[in-house]
């Protein structure tokens, strides 16, 4: 008898977890729209590191420690609104995401990279690494954004 509960126990558990996966992901406008609000965020704590390493802004420690962790985060966010389901929902992404999705992968793993490089430069408090740092995540942000979304 306790093996038919644990048996069925077992079946609803998988039962709702694929229930919970299939719901979580949402429908393709849903995330669309989530990706371009994890952009927009990604854009608002960027901003100000790049007036920094560009020196249109005075460098502040502290605002690079902040930014650099909510970019850490913010940088894991959008991807999975790029699935292929959302490709004919209207926005900026071109359709090379969809057939380069290597391509694509490669430059959010480079993404990925320069934002922990970032975090560790900041942790250190080295001013040079961290603006060179920015450098680099401006240039990979440029170059996935010409490869993958449409300009304005």
């Amino acid at each position: 008898m306790n093996m038919k509960f644990v048996a069925a126990g077992l079946a609803l558990a998988l039962g709702v977890g694929f229930t919970v996966d299939a719901v979580a992901q949402g429908k393709p406008e849903t995330m669309v729209k989530q990706r371009q609000a994890a952009m927009t965020l990604q854009d608002k704590y960027f901003g100000p590191l790049g007036a920094m390493a560009r020196g249109k802004a005075p460098y502040n420690a502290s605002v690079v420690a902040r930014n650099a962790g909510y970019l850490e985060i913010l940088t894991k966010l959008a991807w999975d609104g790029f699935a292929p389901e959302t490709a004919n929902v209207k926005s900026r992404a071109l359709p090379e995401i969809y057939k380069d999705t290597a391509g694509f992968n490669a430059e959010i793993e480079k993404l990925q990279a320069g934002v922990a490089k970032l975090v560790a430069a900041a942790k250190s408090s080295n001013e040079s690494a961290a603006k060179a740092a920015i450098g680099d995540i401006g240039k990979v942000c440029g170059s996935c954004h010409k490869k993958y979304r449409q300009s304005r």
